[in-house]
């Protein structure tokens, strides 16, 4: 395969997505009975507005940091800065919607890039997969297996 065939000859065309609001739930079952590693989360318009990986869904070896807490003559004081990150953490940990645990504004490629320029951009971002846009829309997803599956096929 050259290295200048562009994504839409590779990109997957028929993607699984989800919205903000959609259930953690649903959607880690919705991925695992595809056998996926992520999924664009994507608005009424069909523009990406975050990726959900299957990292953003195992919260099950969360360490939760607790709020620092000092005492002062007696009285007990919580750091703010600790407080708010334990906040955070307490959300993605049993975040009950897409929106609470997904990775907000996901790289994205065009479907006229080429398959070295993805490459590229998979290892300087370290991803494994992009949605695909054209015009601001989610018209695919290109994953490092579309382009080894290409490069098998195609052969030497």
């Amino acid at each position: 395969m050259p290295r200048d065939t562009p994504v839409r000859e590779v990109m997957t065309t028929s993607v699984l997505t989800f919205k903000r609001d959609d259930k953690v739930q649903n959607a880690a079952e919705a991925m695992s009975a595809r056998s996926i590693g992520g999924a664009p989360v994507v608005d009424d318009d069909n523009q990406v507005v975050g990726m959900l990986r299957d990292d953003d869904l195992i919260v099950s070896d969360v360490r939760l940091h607790l709020p620092t807490v000092i005492s002062v003559l007696g009285a007990y004081l919580e750091l703010p800065s600790s407080a708010h990150r334990f906040d955070e953490e307490v959300r993605k940990a049993v975040g009950a919607t897409v929106g609470d645990v997904m990775t907000p504004n996901p790289e994205t490629c065009s479907p006229d890039q080429t398959v070295e320029e993805v490459a590229t951009l998979f290892h300087e971002h370290n991803v494994s997969r992009v949605p695909v846009v054209d015009d601001g829309k989610l018209v695919g997803i290109v994953s490092r297996g579309d382009i080894l599956k290409e490069i098998v096929k195609k052969g030497p």
